[in-house]
């Protein structure tokens, strides 16, 4: 499973100009994008009858009510949305996300069907102090405690190689994807990120227990995000 997060980059005829091209070079990948939420419907209706799907940046846990500026799974779901990611390190710093509001929105997303795609991940310091695997534990936690492990994806990306060229080695990657596999199940996709490009996909995808990518940069162009779906099927 390979995951594109545009994050806040494409405006309308760069999505459907990357759609295409992603559509066109799709073959049998498994495949989806995160666009902006305001293109998401624009984005269901390119990709609708092909194999590429298209996944939501967030969603809220409550299906209605008084929360300005939310939308919910019933919306993406409306659209066509088949996926969300959940808990990004950037909402998590920036929009004050905590583990209890990621546990209820992957909830809120398996109760309306749609997959969500939880992201954890320790900064620098905690990795280098040795608390990592405390860290990862603490964001896990609540959302374990009311989800199957079964039906969920989670996303490992360590915060500090997220947009900054720097890569965990194979080893850490492998330490950490083992430790997330016995904490969770079997059947639990466990996907990494964290500066996951065309040259080091190959390596990385080839570590024991890690199903897939979460893909941010180097998925903003379709030539890089199907160079690393390849590296899958490889």
């Amino acid at each position: 499973m390979i995951i594109g997060n545009w994050k806040l980059n494409h405006l309308k005829a760069q999505t459907l100009e990357v759609l295409d091209q992603l559509i066109a070079g799709l073959g049998d990948l498994e495949l989806a994008v995160a666009p902006v939420v305001t293109l998401l419907g624009l984005a269901c209706e390119r990709v609708r009858g092909t194999k590429l799907k298209i996944a939501a940046q967030n969603v809220f846990y409550a299906s209605h009510g008084a929360y300005t500026g939310e939308w919910s799974v019933g919306h993406l779901k409306e659209l066509g949305v088949s996926m969300a990611i959940i808990g990004h390190s950037e909402r998590r710093q920036y929009f004050c996300e905590t583990s209890e509001s990621v546990a209820q929105k992957s909830k809120a997303c398996l109760d309306g069907g749609l997959t969500p795609i939880v992201c954890i991940g320790e900064s620098l310091s905690e990795r280098e102090s040795g608390k990592a695997r405390q860290v990862i534990e603490k964001q896990l936690e609540p959302v374990l405690k009311i989800n199957p492990p079964e039906k969920l994806v989670i996303a490992y990306e360590p915060v500090w190689a997220i947009g900054t060229g720097k890569n965990a080695t194979p080893e850490e990657i492998q330490e950490m994807h083992a430790f997330l596999r016995a904490h969770t199940s079997t059947k639990t996709r466990l996907l990494y990120g964290g500066s996951v490009n065309a040259n080091n996909a190959a390596q990385v995808l080839g570590v024991p227990n890690v199903d897939g990518a979460l893909v941010g940069g180097a998925s903003l162009e379709a030539r890089s995000l199907l160079a690393i779906a390849r590296a899958v099927s490889k």
